[in-house]
């Protein structure tokens, strides 16, 4: 594979080429253990390029500098969220501000526009995320207008700098946030119609919840998944779903569909909170959606913490998390923001 020219941001000494097997190990010798857990997640995006046509189109190229791998970058595309093609680079921490990341990036971009032009992209905008500490928001609240990418974006955070002057800008804020035990008051079930039940994480009807709740709440990044796509990538065994809970406001056998519905990813019990998919029905009134969350979250926390990953769009969920975090009964485990390079212009 001919890598693209880098223009003229390259430093002497630096040369780019495809990643090769093995790079993983001499980047990770350099680069030192991940700080978070989604820089952890992130470096598993670095992969062989793909070349064949019936595979998601990828590139990933290394940076080698008087002949040492120093950093590397991959854009690639999912068949899952087609706008946009996912982008994450790095580079080693004594090397950053040489401009070894806009080369790789200006090259990974030539690619993408010749394989548009040869038609086996449909576009070439980026997406990429990074998580933010507590030290890197504004002092300052945000104004109470001022919600979703917007909100407490970061002011000093070396990527958004970066990414701000390659064409990137806010589009999503994602947490993984854990809620204690016995913080919400469990529901009055009895007398109500509301009804309480495991299902088998291989359901149609579980798996066609999943599916209309993920299209749902992913307006900001369009999602093409399928039926099939959700059992495979949130249900199926690959992703170590071990149980499900829904809850219904009335009996199934009286026709009642599913409100709201947890999937743990947590096979054992232990102290840790438990990984929860907590999501409703997106055709339910707001209030009755709402109504819907905080009960089954209420009744998920009765004895044991969970942890759940929520993304700023998910507005139902948002509000009832933000008010426990405020009083201090969850707390905010891991706060990532997504980029883009096509985010409307707010103004």
């Amino acid at each position: 594979m001919t890598v693209p020219d880098a223009g003229p941001q390259l430093p002497a000494g630096v040369s780019l080429r495809p990643w090769a097997e093995g790079d993983d190990l001499r980047l990770l010798e350099l680069w030192g253990d991940p700080t978070d857990a989604q820089h952890h997640q992130d470096r598993a995006m670095l992969r062989p390029s793909r070349t064949r046509p019936d595979e998601p189109w990828a590139r990933c190229l290394v940076a080698e500098d008087e002949g040492i791998p120093v950093a590397a970058a991959v854009v690639y595309a999912s068949s899952v969220h087609p706008q946009r093609l996912w982008f994450y680079a790095e580079t080693a921490r004594e090397l950053r501000g040489r401009g070894l990341a806009t080369a790789l990036l200006t090259a990974l971009r030539a690619e993408a526009e010749a394989a548009r032009a040869e038609g086996t992209l449909v576009t070439t905008e980026l997406k990429t995320r990074f998580a933010v500490a507590a030290d890197a928001l504004p002092e300052t609240a945000p104004d109470a207008a001022e919600t979703g990418a917007a909100a407490q974006q970061p002011t000093n955070h070396p990527a958004a700098s970066f990414l701000a002057g390659q064409g990137f800008a806010p589009l999503q804020r994602s947490r993984r946030i854990a809620v204690g035990p016995g913080v919400i008051k469990a529901p009055e079930l009895d007398g109500t119609g509301l009804a309480v039940e495991d299902l088998a994480t291989g359901s149609v009807e579980l798996t066609q919840a999943v599916a209309a709740f993920y299209a749902a709440t992913h307006d900001w990044d369009p999602s093409d998944l399928s039926i099939g796509q959700a059992q495979q990538l949130l249900l199926g065994p690959s992703t170590g779903a071990s149980g499900a809970v829904v809850l219904r406001s009335q009996p199934k056998a009286q026709g009642g569909g599913i409100d709201a519905f947890a999937i743990s990813y947590t096979p054992e019990r232990t102290e840790e909170p438990t990984d929860v998919l907590l999501g409703w029905n997106p055709e339910l009134a707001r209030v009755d959606a709402q109504a819907a969350a905080a009960s089954l979250l209420a009744l998920l926390t009765t004895q044991y913490p969970v942890q759940l990953e929520v993304d700023d769009s998910m507005d139902i969920l948002t509000p009832i998390l933000d008010q426990l975090v405020t009083t201090g009964h969850a707390r905010v485990l891991l706060d990532t923001r997504i980029w883009a390079t096509d985010v409307p212009d707010a103004s």
